[in-house]
């Protein structure tokens, strides 16, 4: 299995669990979040892979790069993206949650 097909499969899978709550949020902030991303790891993976810090078996990638990093490294960026939005919306409405029993109960 090469990188790009794993790459689409979890962010398939990602994108499907995330899709309740990604529905309700800004889309223009996730798409802005994602390119500063993803130019983020343009611009470091591309001084890594120069610096020799780590390589890519060729037979597992599609030899497709934008300036020096691999396309199949930009699934990371935009799974990032896409989850953390997510998990800091389900986390915070569940402090809320528990915030709103705690205040009714009377305890301080």
């Amino acid at each position: 299995m090469t990188n790009i097909v794993l790459n689409v499969l979890v962010l398939a899978v990602l994108a499907g669990v995330c899709a309740p709550v990604l529905r309700r949020m800004r889309a223009g902030a996730l798409v802005w979040t994602a390119f500063h991303l993803c130019l983020l790891t343009m611009v470091f993976d591309t001084l890594m892979i120069a610096a020799d810090l780590y390589v890519f078996d060729e037979d597992k990638i599609l030899g497709v790069y934008l300036w020096g990093a691999p396309l199949e490294d930009f699934a990371y960026a935009i799974a990032a993206s896409l989850a953390m939005p997510v998990l800091w919306t389900v986390l915070e409405r569940r402090e809320g949650r528990r915030d709103a029993r705690g205040a009714g109960t009377g305890s301080a």
